[in-house]
């Protein structure tokens, strides 16, 4: 792939951040206090933010990514794999002050990961770097807003774009997101762990799933998906309930797959799936991310997928109606 030409109008716009991942594989993750040894040791792109504009651009989409970077060799080998993989870059800043920020990623034998992120340029993207992106926001299908930044650049970005594209917001690691910036999100994106905490400080309870799911919209957001791993994904909207299954697949890394999922949906949701059919890709494209190891290095091309039965439908759904849940 080439980069996309600048003047593009992406379907999809991302905000959030670049990181390189330094990952070691160990056998089993070390207990506290306790060393163990590595087998390799493996510097990749990441980052949620650019995960997710590498994983929708391999996948087809026009893509956009705003954030911010050192000016160190490591910015160059996250922008070269952005450009190489067809995103538009011209939105990303440099900052001579920061280095670009860092995840040390250990990844056990059960492909399980532990990731620790030192945030270095993503914490200095700020609202004067979304106001000068606002173009590519305004013009954008999906905005996707991706976490690893400050909070206050998320409320600018969604407040920016608002009135013209579809917000979706990934709340990973969960953060004290605004009321009116949270009834924007369509969909609000969590993991079962996560929409627990966003709810327990909502002093509610629900059981993981479609009963989370229906929770997070009562808070006020237009939808929400929680993913389940390899139980598929749950979503809810002011209109329905639905359980979208897993499947099967043999985990060899696990990095990225959240990001893989929510780039997939973004793209989905650009092209005017329903929610229920963008989840059924989403979870497509995760499952073939943690069959290979690394998060860019794992995501599919739209050709590596196997079609399913009718471009853009999703497997087969267990639904309920919203009143019911």
């Amino acid at each position: 792939m080439t980069a996309a030409p600048a003047n593009a109008t992406a379907e999809v716009a991302v905000v959030g951040s670049l990181n390189l991942d330094l990952t070691a594989r160990v056998r089993r993750h070390p207990l506290p206090g306790q060393t163990v040894p590595a087998s390799t040791l493996t510097p990749n792109p990441g980052g949620k933010g650019a995960n997710q504009a590498v994983a929708a651009a391999r996948l087809g989409a026009r893509t956009a990514l705003i954030g911010r970077v050192g000016t160190d060799p490591h910015a160059d080998t996250l922008l070269y794999s952005l450009r190489s993989n067809g995103v538009d870059t011209t939105r990303i800043t440099h900052d001579g002050n920061a280095v670009t920020g860092t995840a040390l990623v250990t990844v056990a034998d059960s492909g399980e990961n532990t990731i620790t992120v030192a945030a270095g340029a993503n914490a200095h993207l700020n609202a004067d770097h979304v106001d000068a992106a606002r173009s590519v926001l305004e013009s954008a299908g999906v905005v996707s807003l991706v976490m690893e930044i400050p909070l206050d650049t998320v409320v600018a970005a969604a407040h920016a774009a608002a009135d013209s594209a579809r917000i979706m917001l990934n709340l990973s690691p969960v953060a004290d997101i605004p009321t009116d910036v949270l009834a924007l999100a369509d969909p609000l994106i969590v993991n079962e762990h996560e929409a627990h905490e966003i709810l327990r400080n909502h002093h509610l309870t629900a059981e993981p799933g479609v009963d989370q799911a229906s929770a997070l919209c009562r808070l006020g957001v237009r939808s929400a998906v929680v993913t389940l791993g390899a139980r598929g994904a749950a979503l809810a909207d002011a209109d329905l309930v639905e359980h979208v299954p897993g499947l099967p697949v043999d985990v060899v890394d696990t990095t990225g797959a959240g990001d893989a999922f929510a780039a997939t949906l973004a793209w989905r949701l650009s092209q005017g799936d329903a929610l229920p059919a963008a989840v059924g890709w989403a979870i497509r494209v995760s499952a073939h991310s943690v069959g290979r190891t690394g998060a860019q290095t794992s995501y599919p091309t739209l050709n590596e997928l196997t079609e399913p039965a009718g471009r853009g439908s999703a497997p087969h759904v267990h639904r309920s109606e919203a009143s019911q849940v």
